[in-house]
């Protein structure tokens, strides 16, 4: 994803914003508190306070580095202000039928902010990228583990 821009909905960039902000502004202050307790305590090479407070920081900044990075690329796309509402493009809720007529609603949303389990699946994901500029009424396969699954657009919503 280098040099690519990353689409997300308004909310997606803000629960991000959000992360970023507790991390830098809670979460890493405490870590340096503990650190700096535990340093002044003498011996640091059996300090489980020191050393899980080093390890813990590490990992606080290397999560700091990749959300700065993730936002920098951010674009931020308002779905309902897509041009085209007829079709299916970032943003948009899709309702699926697959041969049995079991529906299935979906949401097009970025890579950041995916979450299968609540129907938002990730731009670049293959059903997404199966979906991408649909008409309600047409039918688009997509490659599964379990084998080739045909999906009928059944509508398209961009609330």
């Amino acid at each position: 994803m280098q040099g690519k821009t990353n689409p997300i909905t308004p909310a997606g960039y803000s629960a991000m914003k959000a992360r970023y902000d507790h991390l830098l502004g809670k979460e890493r202050p405490e870590i340096v508190e503990i650190v700096s307790w535990a340093a002044g305590n003498g011996d640091r090479s059996e300090n489980g306070d020191y050393l899980y407070g080093r390890k813990r920081m590490r990992e606080i900044d290397r999560e700091l580095a990749h959300l700065a990075r993730r936002m920098k690329a951010a674009r931020v796309i308002e779905p309902s202000e897509q041009p085209d509402k007829s079709r299916a493009f970032f943003g948009a809720r899709v309702t699926l039928a697959d041969e049995d007529d079991v529906e299935k609603v979906v949401t097009l949303v970025g890579d950041d902010e995916q979450d299968a389990s609540a129907g938002r699946i990730g731009w670049s994901s293959p059903l997404a990228r199966a979906l991408k500029g649909a008409s309600i009424g047409d039918l688009r396969s997509v490659r599964l583990p379990s084998g080739d699954k045909e999906w009928e657009i059944v509508a398209i919503d961009y609330a």
